[in-house]
């Protein structure tokens, strides 16, 4: 019902939007002009900003970015990168001067921004379209103008615009070229006015009273006119004829100062706003355009003046009116929007209101419904809380007769196991004096040992999860404990070179604790310790107050293997057994550990760093306060720690080596055996086993069972799957590919029993796996066995013809072997200069290894071999061919016939001219 709201709302909305979201865009492309201005002080400037704005009141969908120089070219160079970087579709520039934007305007067109050039042009062909007026007509019809004023002869002075436009040159140019054919007529004096008033009226004040009777004064704009009209009347001489150029309608511009009769004339110049604006269009359309668009012009006197300002005025009140018509439209467009809004929105609420109607009525019958069907859920809940609080009884009770029988078959286990250890003890100082039997008793204490350990810690771990295991807290001198505790080890640190110290500044340290507790947590973290330790290492124990001195801290460090973080994150997980595979345990020591420091209410931390070493830190609160009465001993007795000891030590003790009997010594074993076994006591236990027949090799992890391997090229290898480095399983697969040692018969040992994983063994190549725990029988007539075959093959490679050999039961790699030597023997028999060196340069092996593969495979030496091959080879000449005794001497590499009878003699009994005749 929620989801259905939620979606008849959201329809509800999007209708809204649909509807909101239709308000008529404006008709037309929305284009972005540029327009870069050189200067506004002047009222011809702010007279074409507004003729393109009232163009652009015409076109509503079309933005005018507009910026000006205030005169000054690098600033307007500044503005048009702005524009062009501001993506303008168009750039309309008036240039300050010609030559300084030139660049920038061949930089916009040539980079795809059509550009308009209006009133002053640039250097460059490079732009879309010009718009401006005839400034050289202009020059010519003010000069026409004075002509005709001056009636053919006179004095005139001209003032110029900025030197460096291009109005002021081609006005210039047009003046002159009309007084041409009229020497009476004659320039006196060119003032630099740079159109500005006051510019001109300073330059022409300072020459003024040297012209007091000029006869006219040719401007170049009208407000530099103004200010000549300004000069002359300060000086209270003749005022003499003035010309301007431009001719705007605005108050104190052109057409008033020749209404007010302050100038003669002016010449009309357009200022082109609106038809650049009109242009720009077009090239943004696509339409066609002039790309020179010069605008008309005429003279503005007394004669048409009057006409002229009424025309004006009448554009003026026509653009207030358009203006105020749009203003009024954007008032109706605003009116109409917001009322067509309000509808869409009465709209959206009427259609609201009956959805949200018809929702409310779903709902009540979704309710009812909804209200039968938890009811009936509700029933099935208490039906089934009530069958889940049966199971609970009856889970108690199973769990509660799983727990009688654990405790019950840890205690069965601990009986026979007493009555192991004590017969077994007897029997090991009745055989001191009998080294195998001492050996194998000892092999034997020490996993009864182990087996006792776990039965212990196991049961120990009951008693926690049940809380029948209570703290019995007694007040001890915690010194004198650790240091009782540290002695068990100094037998077996003294034999392991292990530097075992109690570091402490406290002569005596009375703590409360349960003796029998922190025994087994001191014995494991020390157990610990020694089994991760090297020879030679260290493993020191410090008990110190923290700086409080409300707790005692107890850290154990040594300098072993250490641990990865994954692994100090795991320690304390029940069962967790370590990253390391030779080192793995049953994973109870440590969880146990933490257990009784936590029944202490004290803390158990670790610390590590892989190849550096390990710190456990135990620490515990002084005093009693923190235990309740029942966790409190009544009679304060040390009891003994002689079972932990041995339960603790017993497994850390290295056995010392055999001594090997003196017929074992003198006797020459035939085969080489290497045993690959991470385990001591079992790799112990089968070298002793097997030393007495076979040549015993040991490693202890892959690298070095793989390196012995190579070396000594064994006849047989055992090794176990799981192993440090590379496993069993990687080991098979490379010693049987590779030719050096693919002819050796290699046993697996190992703990995996699923067919899955014999399988995997089997496809790597193994001989043999076997699975423990297994008979040291079988195991020994296993090795018999393969060592047996292996000999039958050596005599199959040594019959008449080696090279056919084509028995299935050799490895591939052997073949490949065989194959390759007889055929290189086979190929230069008829060469008697043929050796060792070269089948091992040829063959690519080591002058060993050939030997001892040679001598596996063939029980023949290689040097023997070849000889056999001739004699082999003779003997068939000798059968076959016609060819004489001596020839064929020479074609199986004899040196000599001599010496080919003498040798084939010895190895057949015959000469090989009796054998030829035979």
């Amino acid at each position: 019902m929620f989801f259905i709201a939620r979606y008849a709302i959201s329809v509800v909305l999007l209708l809204c939007t649909l509807l909101t979201a239709c308000t008529p865009e404006p008709s037309g492309k929305q284009y972005h002009i540029g327009f870069s201005q050189c200067v506004e002080s002047d009222a011809w400037r702010k007279t074409m900003l507004k003729d393109m704005k009232r163009e652009l009141s015409f076109h509503p969908g079309i933005k005018l970015s507009y910026l000006q120089a205030d005169g000054n070219s690098d600033k307007q160079i500044s503005q048009v990168k702005e524009l062009l970087n501001n993506k303008v579709d168009i750039l309309i520039i008036s240039a300050n001067e010609a030559e300084p934007l030139t660049p920038i305007v061949e930089e916009a067109f040539t980079k795809g921004t059509p550009v308009i050039v209006v009133d002053r042009k640039i250097a460059t062909p490079f732009y879309s379209a010009y718009v401006g007026g005839d400034n050289y007509e202009i020059g010519r019809m003010a000069g026409e103008y004075a002509i005709n004023q001056l009636q053919g002869k006179g004095n005139i002075i001209e003032i110029t615009g900025l030197p460096k436009s291009t109005p002021a040159i081609e006005r210039d140019r047009g003046f002159t070229a009309a007084l041409k054919n009229y020497p009476s007529i004659r320039i006196v004096e060119r003032v630099n006015g740079e159109w500005y008033k006051q510019k001109a009226h300073d330059e022409l004040s300072r020459i003024a009273s040297r012209y007091k009777d000029i006869n006219l004064i040719f401007a170049q704009n009208d407000v530099m006119a103004a200010g000549a009209n300004e000069v002359y009347k300060s000086m209270n001489a003749k005022l003499p004829k003035i010309i301007g150029v431009d001719g705007l309608p605005c108050n104190g511009c052109g057409m008033q100062l020749v209404a007010n009769k302050r100038i003669t004339a002016t010449m009309l110049y357009p200022t082109g706003g609106e038809e650049a604006i009109r242009i720009a269009l077009k090239i943004l359309n696509k339409d066609e355009f002039k790309r020179e668009h010069l605008l008309n012009t005429t003279v503005i006197d007394s004669t048409n003046v009057r006409y002229l300002q009424l025309q004006a005025n009448k554009v003026d009140s026509q653009q207030r009116e358009i203006e105020n018509q749009q203003s009024i439209l954007h008032r109706l467009k605003t009116i109409y929007n917001n009322q067509r809004t309000f509808l869409y929105v009465l709209i959206c609420s009427l259609v609201l209101a009956l959805s949200l109607g018809g929702l409310v009525l779903y709902s009540l019958r979704e309710n009812r419904r909804i209200n039968r069907k938890l009811k009936q859920q509700n029933d099935e809940i208490v039906e089934q809380k009530d069958q889940l609080e049966e199971m609970s009884v009856k889970a108690r009770a199973a769990n509660e007769a799983k727990v009688a029988f654990f405790t019950n078959i840890s205690h069965e286990f601990r009986t026979p196991l007493t009555l192991i250890l004590g017969p077994l003890e007897e029997l090991l100082g009745a055989t001191k004096n009998q080294p195998r039997q001492t050996r194998n008793l000892n092999l034997i204490h020490k996993n009864v040992i182990r087996l006792l350990r776990l039965v212990n810690q196991l049961m120990d771990f009951r008693k926690i999860e049940v809380d029948k295991m209570r703290v019995q807290a007694t007040k001890n001198d915690l010194i004198a404990f650790v240091n009782e505790i540290i002695e068990s080890y100094q037998s077996m640190a003294a034999t392991r070179t292990i530097d075992l110290r109690l570091i402490t500044h406290e002569r005596q340290l009375l703590v409360w604790y349960d003796v029998n507790m922190l025994d087994k947590v001191m014995f494991n973290l020390l157990s610990n310790a020694f089994k991760f330790t090297k020879d030679g290492g260290y493993v020191h124990i410090y008990v110190s107050k923290n700086e409080a001195g409300d707790r005692v801290v107890i850290r154990v460090d040594d300098n072993g293997i250490g641990m990865s973080e994954e692994a100090v994150d795991s320690a304390f997980e029940l069962f967790y057994q370590g990253e390391f595979e030779n080192h793995k345990g049953s994973g109870l020591g440590l969880a146990l550990s933490k257990q009784l420091i936590h029944l202490h209410k004290g803390t158990i931390t670790l610390s590590s760093q892989k190849w550096k070493g390990t710190s456990f830190e135990i620490q515990l609160l002084l005093g009693n306060a923190h235990l309740d009465k029942q966790e409190i001993a009544e009679n304060p007795t040390m009891p003994a720690i002689y079972e932990d000891e041995k339960v603790y030590s017993t497994g850390q003790a290295t056995e010392p080596p055999d001594v090997p009997e003196e017929s074992q010594k003198k006797t020459e074993r035939e085969h080489s055996i290497l045993i690959i076994e991470d385990n001591e006591d079992l790799r112990g236990f089968l070298k002793a086993r097997l030393e007495a027949q076979y040549e015993i090799v040991e490693a202890d992890n892959g690298q070095s069972g793989l390196q012995q391997g190579f070396d000594i090229v064994p006849d047989l290898i055992i090794s176990d799957v799981v192993i440090p480095g590379k496993d069993g399983m990687a080991l098979v697969n490379i010693f049987k590919t590779d030719i050096r040692t693919s002819h050796i018969p290699i046993v697996l040992l190992t703990g995996k029993t699923k067919t899955e994983h014999q399988i995997e063994g089997m496809k790597n190549m193994a001989d043999v796996y076997i699975t423990k725990p297994f008979s040291v029988q079988f195991l020994e007539q296993t090795i018999k066995s393969l060592l047996s075959n292996r000999a039958m093959l050596k005599e199959h490679f040594t019959s008449e013809m080696p090279s056919n050999l084509k028995t299935t039961t050799v490895g591939k790699m052997d073949r490949k072997f065989m194959s390759e030597f007889t055929a290189l023997v086979e190929s230069n028999l008829s060469n008697e200069d043929f050796s060792v060196e070269e089948i091992c340069k040829k063959m690519g092996i080591s002058r060993v290894q050939l030997y001892r593969k040679v001598k596996v495979l063939l029980n023949v030496n290689v040097n023997d071999y070849i000889l056999n091959m001739r004699l082999q080879k003779a003997k068939y000449l000798l059968q076959h061919e016609e060819a004489t005794i001596s020839e064929i001497a020479y074609t199986v590499g004899f040196s000599s016939p001599a010496y080919f009878s003498t040798v084939f003699k010895s190895k057949f009994g015959m000469t090989p001219k009796a054998f030829k005749e035979k």
